[in-house]
């Protein structure tokens, strides 16, 4: 799976992410590389990605494929009279992508079953963090870091127990599924596919719709399942 890589530099650059990204840059010591959230001011998703802190001032932000272009924009709304700089780079962060439940996030299946949503599929504009899970939530964002842009949503969220409108929930089939395949409880839509892999998939669903559940997808049955752990 292809990444974009952005470096982050200046003096200020440190400070100025620890006001605009979820994880906390001044608790990662050089070498160090942790997922991140950065958001709308509404709270909504921007972007997850990986953050690797290659020396005091000195960033590498990887991020899904065809993602970058949107990254940066949002990084550097805010930025004036500030002494950092975003530049999109071929150089790559020299640590391999880790996700809980798999062996190599980059395999499709893996990331599915492990519930590891994916820019432009379970992660858009419209996403609430909290409606990607628990499990990205705990990686990418800090809670006793201070204030960031967009974290109010986040924080709202959590502290009602992580309830969300439309959850990403894993998909087991007993047939192939595609993506765009509605999901249904007794006829009624509760939700659409967003990625697949043969026989699994990842769907937003309504949040009425629990684990173990029983659902269609098109033309097929499947199961609400549980995300792989490790």
């Amino acid at each position: 799976m292809k990444r974009d890589t952005i470096t982050v530099t200046g003096s200020d650059a440190a400070s100025y992410l620890q006001g605009q990204i979820s994880q906390d840059v001044d608790a990662l010591a050089e070498g160090d590389t942790a997922w991140s959230l950065v958001l709308h001011p509404t709270g909504k998703m921007v972007a997850l990605f990986r953050i690797h802190r290659v020396g005091a001032d000195d960033f590498l932000l990887d991020v899904d494929g065809g993602h970058a272009e949107a990254l940066l924009a949002r990084l550097r709304r805010f930025v004036l009279r500030t002494a950092v700089t975003f530049e999109e780079s071929e150089v790559r962060i020299p640590v391999p992508m880790e996700w809980p439940g798999t062996e190599d996030p980059n395999d499709e299946r893996q990331r599915i079953l492990a519930g590891m949503p994916r820019m432009g599929a379970e992660l858009t504009d419209d996403t609430i963090p909290g409606e990607a899970g628990q499990r990205m939530i705990e990686l990418a964002v800090s809670f006793t870091k201070g204030c960031y842009t967009g974290q109010e949503l986040v924080a709202r969220i959590d502290s009602r127990g992580g309830n969300v409108p439309r959850p990403i929930r894993v998909l087991v089939a007993e047939g192939p599924i595609a993506v765009g395949d509605s999901v249904t409880v007794d006829g009624a839509t509760v939700g659409e596919v967003t990625s697949t892999a043969g026989d699994v998939g990842l769907a937003t669903v309504m949040r009425k719709v629990q684990l173990g559940d029983a659902v269609s997808v098109g033309v097929t049955s499947a199961v609400i399942t549980k995300p792989v752990e490790s």
